[in-house]
């Protein structure tokens, strides 16, 4: 058994960092490896994708795309792991379920900006469900099945005008 005044690492598992720009004798002197000169001698420079003046290749390249920065992030919820979850008792398909429901039998990490339900998987439970969004395929195998579906996202002026 080691003693505590005896312990040491492993022969050759430990070593010292080279000690740069300490004179000639120690090989790694005057310019401590970095060449002669300028910006890249010195510490802490950052030049990343910089092309010496020619215009760099992530500006060379065509814009696409859009990024809506007023997006919802929604959580999606499939049939297939409700099923799973009530399967295993974390959910009761006899009370009403949402997003707190949802994250607190784990069926979700995160409620994010609001829940929705997808129909991925068979709905054989009959769920009282309450989500932000819900694809239509899913609303119709909710009614399909007996349950109720509780759409919360505002619907737009235009959807309403016409349909009134």
């Amino acid at each position: 058994m080691t003693k505590l005044n005896e312990l040491a690492p492993s022969p050759g598992s430990t070593q010292y960092k080279t000690r740069v720009g300490r004179g000639p004798g120690s090989g790694k002197g005057k310019t401590g490896g970095r060449g002669v000169k300028g910006q890249k001698s010195r510490t802490g420079v950052a030049i990343a994708g910089f092309e010496g003046g020619q215009m760099p290749l992530h500006m060379r390249m065509p814009k696409r795309g859009f990024n809506n920065p007023r997006a919802l992030d929604l959580a999606e919820v499939n049939f297939w792991r409700l099923e799973q979850a009530i399967a295993a008792g974390k959910l009761d398909a006899s009370k009403p379920i949402d997003a707190a429901v949802l994250v607190e039998a784990g069926v979700l990490r995160r409620a994010k900006d609001g829940v929705k339900l997808l129909a991925k998987g068979e709905l054989k439970s009959k769920l009282q469900i309450t989500v932000y969004a819900a694809s239509a395929s899913a609303r119709e195998a909710v009614e399909k099945a007996g349950g109720s579906l509780t759409v919360t996202r505002p619907q737009p002026a235009e959807a309403e005008a016409s349909a009134g």
